[in-house]
Parts: structure tokens; sequence; C-alpha cells
């Protein structure tokens, strides 16, 4: 149940969450804005941003990313953010009441997945996940593994031809 707007037309990746599918069942997914300062969103359009660690917390209603690393920017020198400062994430209310809602069931949390620039605006996507067990990533591990060697396999053959 996809809830993005923006449907990738137009969308320059900026940073992903690659731990993320490795770590958790993604369940839904919705599109956010983000609460930016000047310095942050030229830093954003050089790709100097790490999701690596970030997760999404509820506080007072609203939704914040927090651990989201976004380097300082060098031309702003004595002017410059905190890399490493929560923002807050812009989302319409029943969306952040439904989100909210699902993590306090137990076993949910809520993480970014994306990082992107639409029409010049930065917007994160966003997951409703559930972690994974360790036989779960086993699994993953074992099928990537079994779809590599098919891979290899098939393009052996086809040189052979």
């Amino acid at each position: 149940m996809s809830k993005s707007k923006s449907g990738g037309e137009g969308r320059k990746v900026i940073a992903t969450n690659r731990k993320a599918l490795f770590e958790y069942h993604l369940e839904e997914r919705y599109e956010a804005g983000l609460v930016l300062t000047g310095t942050e969103i030229k830093s954003i359009r050089e790709h100097r941003v790490s999701l690596n660690e970030a997760y999404i917390q509820p506080r007072d209603g609203e939704l914040w990313l927090i651990n989201a690393h976004i380097a300082p920017y060098g031309p702003a020198h004595r002017r410059n953010h905190d890399p490493r400062r929560p923002r807050k994430l812009l989302m319409h209310r029943k969306e952040i009441n439904r989100l909210i809602g699902r993590v306090e069931e137990r076993g949910y949390t809520i993480i970014p997945v994306q990082l992107y620039l639409v029409r010049g605006l930065a917007k994160l996507e966003i997951a409703l996940a559930r972690g994974k067990r360790k036989y779960d990533k086993r699994r993953d591990i074992a099928k990537r593994d079994s779809q590599r060697e098919i891979e290899r396999a098939l393009k052996d053959r086809r040189r052979k031809w």
C-alpha cells in the first residue's frame, strides 16, 4: 500500500537507507516534507547526506527525523547548521495520527527509506516497518546469493553461444 504522491516523476534521489530493506519488512510508505535551513538544502543538493542511522520519532503529535546526518555546507562557515539536529517532518494530520497510532502497537517503527528532490523541494520517503527476525535475514541473504548464482550461470551460458 503506497501513499507516495510523487510517483517517481521528476524525482532526483539524493540518499537511500540501504539497511532498511535488510533490517525491516516495509508495510506502508509515505512521503513527507522536511523543515530545513538554507545551508541544509544546499548540502542536500550536493548529495552530502546519510540516512544510515536515522529514524523517525513522534513527539507532541508531530514526527521528527532523528540522527540523520546532513554535512555542514562549506561556504557558509559561521552560520552553519548542526549536522545531526532533529528535523520536523511535514505531513497531513490524518497521516501523522495514523502513523503514531500504529507505532504505539507493539513491533512497529517508522524509518526513513529515501531522501530525494522534487521540483527543488526535499522530500523524505518514510515507511511503517516491522523488524525482521534473524531467520528472515538469513533467508534474504540465501535468496540474494542464489539469484546471483543464477545470473552468473546465465551470463556464462550466453558467452558460450
